[in-house]
């Protein structure tokens, strides 16, 4: 009995390390499946850390503006508000694209398109100041937006196989539309010609509305670059929401810019901002 004993021991001390290590396995696994490492399924198996969207931040333009003469503060506060306005709208889009696009969906899709809509309101606040005063220097550094916390801000993990990247990644993680790919890319953008429809033009104006018109078109093969550069991306609604709403807003923008320069020394043209929205020519 003596004898038996020790053996007895011994299974038993085997048995409850055998229970331990298995249990020390299996805390390996779940530890690693909650860190976002993916296992030997499929896409579902995708992980993403983030806590939520996120909100947009950016840099405040009022505070960084020198004494605004009396005759361009109307024009002025205008523009600051539209900036907050973009600001608004990007983070609505930011909120309406969970789960769609590429590892670097939020950054060519909301991010980039916010900057360039900055720059040029940005620019005609200083050209504003600048008319009755020295215009301000260095307020495009303003221009680009963040990702505040709380958003991956379009990092995440790839799903296996190749499956698609979560780009905007939400609080639930979702993966981005994989295999319903928006940005086909087939077809370039193609927008209303403003020129032909425009009044005749003051001396006084041309100047201006010829940068504007420059602009427009500048505007035109960025967002083709970026159609070029987002092939694969999003889901169904990828391109409108993405390219060609941002380019709408930017050309309404503009082309009230234009009207405006010619309603300083004539008659105001009505209508144009018709001419704002572009379609995908496939």
């Amino acid at each position: 009995m003596s004898r038996a004993l020790p053996k007895y021991n011994k299974r038993r001390v085997a048995i409850v390390g055998g229970a331990a290590a298995l249990a020390l396995t299996g805390a390996v696994v779940v530890n690693s499946a909650l860190a976002g490492e993916p296992g030997k399924g499929g896409a579902a198996d995708a992980r993403t850390l983030a806590a939520g969207p996120g909100t947009i931040a950016c840099p405040d333009v009022a505070s960084r503006l020198p004494a605004v003469p009396a005759s361009a503060k109307a024009e002025v506060d205008r523009n600051l508000a539209l900036l907050r306005t973009q600001i608004d709208e990007a983070n609505t889009r930011l909120v309406k694209t969970v789960g769609q696009g590429g590892p670097n969906f939020v950054q060519n899709a909301i991010l980039d398109p916010l900057k360039d809509k900055r720059v040029s309101t940005i620019d005609r606040i200083a050209i504003s100041i600048g008319r009755q005063g020295t215009k301000p220097q260095g307020l495009d550094a303003l221009a680009a937006c963040t990702l505040g916390a709380g958003g991956a801000g379009g990092a995440a993990t790839q799903a296996p196989g190749g499956q698609g990247n979560a780009g905007n990644a939400g609080g639930n993680g979702n993966a981005g539309n994989a295999g319903n790919a928006g940005n086909t890319g087939v077809g370039t953008i193609a927008c209303p010609d403003v020129a032909s429809r425009l009044p005749a033009v003051p001396a006084s104006a041309k100047a201006e509305v010829d940068r504007n018109l420059a602009l427009l078109r500048t505007q035109i093969d960025e967002a083709n670059t970026r159609l070029a550069k987002t092939v694969g991306q999003g889901g169904p609604n990828f391109v409108q929401n993405a390219i060609l709403g941002p380019l709408k807003d930017k050309r309404v923008s503009t082309i009230d810019r234009i009207a405006i320069s010619i309603g300083r020394q004539g008659t105001k043209p009505q209508g144009l901002d018709a001419l704002a929205a572009c379609t995908l020519n496939r």
